[in-house]
């Protein structure tokens, strides 16, 4: 019998199903970012792995202060390879492209908020996501903090998806077993195989 629902948080709940990497392209071609898609894809890896291995992100960072620091890595290491106009301007276009994102962050989760509230009031509810350290924050200023009894994040724990360990964590913390608990993910590699391990 299902007590606990294991939930992540990037592209589940944020961005109604769609890879961060997409929403920002999205942004880019809006914006008019002067960029070929696969010059942005290497920009947006180079920038993950960046953030995995340096302490841009702060405890205190809202997502408006995440996706900042992601576009501004993202259009440093474009300008630095050669794929942006010396003069482009980096700082203004960075903002543009962080309150984009935000905005359609603050939609989603207006959208999903209802539905999780729902589902809090019939299980037990855990956070399980690959994230920077600040997740509790960007919790909550979208308002979802009161319906996770607990919050399992990769850069606090130092287990990351899709390693199965990380959903363990989240089934012994809300005091049940794995098999009374279920993912729910945006990614089936990520979220859903490794739970069903």
């Amino acid at each position: 019998m299902i007590k606990g629902v294991l939930m992540d948080y990037g592209g589940t709940l944020d961005s109604n199903g769609k890879h961060w990497g997409e929403v920002l392209w999205e942004i880019y071609r809006e914006l008019k970012v002067p960029v070929k898609k696969e010059d942005f894809r290497d920009a947006y890896v180079f920038g993950e792995r960046s953030l995995a291995t340096h302490p841009y992100i702060l405890p205190e960072h809202n997502f408006l202060d995440v996706l900042s620091v992601k576009a501004t890595i993202q259009l440093d290491r474009l300008a630095e390879t050669g794929k942006l106009p010396a003069k482009f301007d980096r700082a203004s276009t960075a903002a543009g492209i962080a309150a984009a994102g935000y905005e359609r962050a603050q939609r989603a989760v207006e959208a999903a908020r209802p539905i999780v509230e729902r589902i809090s009031r019939r299980y037990s509810l855990a956070l399980v996501s690959n994230f920077y350290g600040n997740i509790e924050c960007v919790l909550s200023d979208f308002a979802l903090t009161p319906f996770f009894l607990t919050v399992i994040e990769s850069a606090r724990v130092g287990v990351r998806k899709p390693d199965p360990r990380i959903f363990s964590l989240g089934a012994e913390a809300l005091g049940l077993n794995p098999e009374e608990t279920i993912v729910v993910g945006d990614s089936y590699k990520k979220d859903i195989l490794p739970a069903l391990e």
